[in-house]
């Protein structure tokens, strides 16, 4: 699956569309990676907390990227798509948080990395979860 998906990325019928998933995804995590430090060092909460605030607020800005530049082609339109969409995806990604959690636990509490590294780890190993599930209930299409 991982070898599929990183040909796709340089090749293939769904090249473009996957390459813009991934800047939308590195951008908008990179809004979570501030968003995180603000909350845990700034703000002193506690790191899983903030990591899930962090990442509901990310998720939106997901989806108002992704279906404006990511899928244009199949855009959700109209206020009741637009809407259902941003509720699919909270759903797709709202799923994800849990396995994005464990892991930013499992890295940091376990093994002793830094906060914030393990959470850039957690992004991508939910990353592939989230795309797979966007592409095919989201959007509705590959």
């Amino acid at each position: 699956m991982l070898r599929s998906f990183l040909r796709n990325l340089l090749g293939g019928p769904i090249a473009v569309q996957l390459r813009r998933y991934v800047i939308v995804g590195s951008t908008t995590a990179g809004v979570q990676m501030l968003l995180l430090w603000l909350f845990v060092d700034a703000g002193d909460v506690n790191y899983l907390l903030g990591a899930t605030v962090a990442i509901e607020i990310t998720i939106v800005m997901t989806y108002v990227l992704n279906n404006a530049w990511t899928f244009a082609s199949m855009r959700n339109t109209g206020w009741t798509d637009y809407l259902t969409g941003l509720l699919k995806t909270n759903v797709v990604r709202g799923t994800a948080i849990p396995i994005q959690l464990a892991v930013l636990y499992a890295l940091v509490d376990w093994q002793g990395i830094q906060y914030l590294l393990a959470n850039a780890v957690a992004i991508l190993v939910s990353g592939v979860y989230r795309y797979f599930f966007d592409v095919k209930w989201t959007w509705g299409r590959t």
